[in-house]
């Protein structure tokens, strides 16, 4: 702007725009009253609205602006008399490497709403190696297309993919494998079958053909996470070695009730021959009733009476267990024994040998 006849000129520029005026004196505010120019409270002028002017002064105003700044995911409304973004960066104190949707020279009349993100270490896990990149990237997916880490269509990310980045953030992807495959063998049970020989009794059995176990592969699909299987399903099965049956023979005949075993029975030894006979006679009329065969099952057995300890202790086995299964010899043969060794002491009916 010119205003002729003034003897002052006077550089005035305004948001960046710069323009020529002419007056003849008078303070800033009053140069900026002559061009029309409105300021605030909140707008800067240099020099201040009181100072005099003279030719050659220089006047800049910056006028406060509004602006919709999203910083790291935060929006909110800066006021500030910057004319370029790279005044707000400044203002803001934003590290001069951060990511800001305009460019620094880009005057902020022309400028929408700002989105800055500032550089942030992030901690970066993968393919084994760990790595702590900083990055002005938005989210976890551009850190990963930043870091060169592409992901497979069955890959994990421990952060979701559209999350937003944040400082110290660690970040780990899992390579996911989950067409492996592995296969297992184990024993295939053979059977018994099972022949019925009526000649062989019930108790009896033969084998014929031993059995053999056969061989039985099994297959998984698997699911590896880093290299460590997680999980299998089983896909199918095939059997690669067939079991042979096992053949047996078995009796089906009754076998015969067992003999009863034998009776105890003389021995058949002879006895020397008999010797005080009538004395025996009379103490067996008394013990027995004179009845040489007699077992009462009372413990003591045939005509004289015989317990089984002195029977057997005086060689009377050498002719029967017991007495009552021996002859009259022979049992007169034992007592003789025990008489020449005892007396008639042994017998309760001594008395009647007279």
């Amino acid at each position: 702007m010119t205003f002729m006849g003034a003897n002052k000129s006077i550089s005035l520029t305004v948001d960046g725009t710069a323009s020529s005026v002419s007056t003849f004196g008078g303070s800033v505010a009053d140069v900026l009253n002559k061009a029309h120019v409105t300021v605030g409270p909140e707008d800067r002028v240099t020099p201040a609205l009181g100072t005099q002017v003279e030719s050659g002064t220089a006047i800049t105003v910056d006028t406060a602006k509004n602006v919709k700044v999203n910083l790291d995911g935060t929006e909110r409304t800066v006021t500030t008399t910057s004319n370029k973004i790279k005044g707000l960066i400044s203002q803001l104190g934003v590290a001069a490497n951060a990511r800001v949707s305009e460019p620094a020279d880009a005057l902020l009349a022309s400028a929408s709403d700002i989105s800055i993100i500032t550089p942030k270490p992030v901690t970066l896990i993968a393919d084994g190696k760990t790595a702590v990149k900083t990055t002005t990237a938005a989210t976890v997916a551009d850190v990963l297309t930043e870091a060169g880490i592409k992901l497979g269509a069955a890959d994990l990310v421990s952060v979701p993919a559209e999350s937003d980045v944040v400082a110290n953030m660690v970040v780990k992807v899992s390579r996911v494998n989950n067409s492996g495959t592995v296969s297992e063998t184990s024993p295939l049970a053979f059977k018994t079958t099972e022949t019925v020989d009526p000649t062989m009794y019930k108790d009896q059995s033969k084998t014929v053909r031993a059995g053999v176990a056969g061989t039985l592969q099994t297959n998984f699909r698997t699911v590896a996470i880093d290299g460590q299987v997680v999980s299998r399903s089983e896909t199918g099965t095939k059997v690669l070695t067939a079991p042979i049956d096992a053949q047996v023979t078995v009796g089906s005949k009754a076998r015969p009730a067992p003999k009863p075993a034998p009776k105890p029975a003389n021995t058949g030894a002879a006895a020397p021959a008999m010797a005080n006979t009538a004395m025996w006679d009379a103490i067996a009329q008394c013990e027995s009733g004179g009845n040489w065969a007699i077992n009462t099952g009372n413990g003591y057995y045939g005509g004289l009476q015989f317990d089984s300890g002195t029977w057997l202790s005086n060689g009377g086995g050498a002719y029967a267990p017991n007495a009552s299964l021996a002859t009259k010899a022979q049992q007169i043969a034992i007592a003789n024994k025990v008489y020449a060794q005892r007396g008639l002491g042994p017998w309760g009916c001594a008395g009647a040998a007279g």
